[in-house]
């Protein structure tokens, strides 16, 4: 069975102003004002140690090991306790998921943000039961860009790990793929767009409306 994994901060949803917005929860609790904003979003994106090391540098410290292991704890309740005030779905998204579905195309999210966050995340956006399963960076031993990953969440969604696509918007997503042995699909819209035809992932995605024609083509 044909599947498509998807990676969910900066591809299925813009999640880029609850991090922020955690991040900066950190930098007042050290007695500094925000220090993170819009125009980060593309190290939003990248996790939450990304963020807090951006911060730092700007505070003019060095990203001290023992200093993001004692804050990185804390930026994760800051963005639980308000995880979609911001966050919103790419236009398109979900009806792609819709329609793959519909075309007997097994989908599945496999991100690198904690699994308890994106399936809280997922549900209380109403879109935790369109997916076949959830891999985060701790439902296994390893994290993107194992290939093991993207296995495991075409596995438990009931699909053919040697027969799926990473949709995703980062050189970790292509590099899962390119592991496992599976096409590369890498969106344009997302803080990092620009960047992505240098990888030169298998197909680009401008719009998800383009994502079933692909993914038929990719995986015929």
């Amino acid at each position: 069975m044909r599947s498509i994994i998807f990676d969910l901060d900066g591809t299925l949803a813009d999640t880029s102003g609850d991090l922020l917005k955690a991040a900066n929860a950190c930098f007042r609790d050290m007695g500094v004002g925000d220090m993170l904003g819009a125009a980060d979003a593309g190290t939003a994106l990248c996790g939450g140690r990304a963020m807090l090391t951006l911060g730092l540098e700007r505070m003019g410290q060095v990203a001290d090991p023992d200093l993001l292991d004692r804050y990185y704890p804390y930026l994760l309740e800051a963005y639980e306790a308000e995880i979609d005030t911001h966050t919103v779905f790419y236009p398109g998204a979900l009806d792609a998921v819709a329609a793959l579905s519909a075309e007997d195309f097994k989908v599945a999210v496999c991100t690198n943000k904690p699994e308890y966050l994106a399936r809280k995340l997922l549900k209380s956006m109403g879109a935790l039961d369109l997916f076949g399963s959830l891999i985060g960076a701790d439902t296994l031993s390893v994290r993107k860009p194992d290939p093991e990953t993207l296995r495991e969440a075409a596995r438990r969604a009931g699909g053919d790990p040697a027969h799926c696509l990473m949709v995703g918007d980062t050189i970790t997503d292509h590099s899962t793929a390119r592991s496992a042995g599976v096409p590369s699909v890498l969106v344009t819209f997302g803080p990092n767009g620009a960047d992505m035809a240098a990888l030169a992932p298998d197909a680009l995605l401008h719009e998800f409306a383009e994502l079933p024609t692909i993914a038929a083509r990719l995986l015929a």
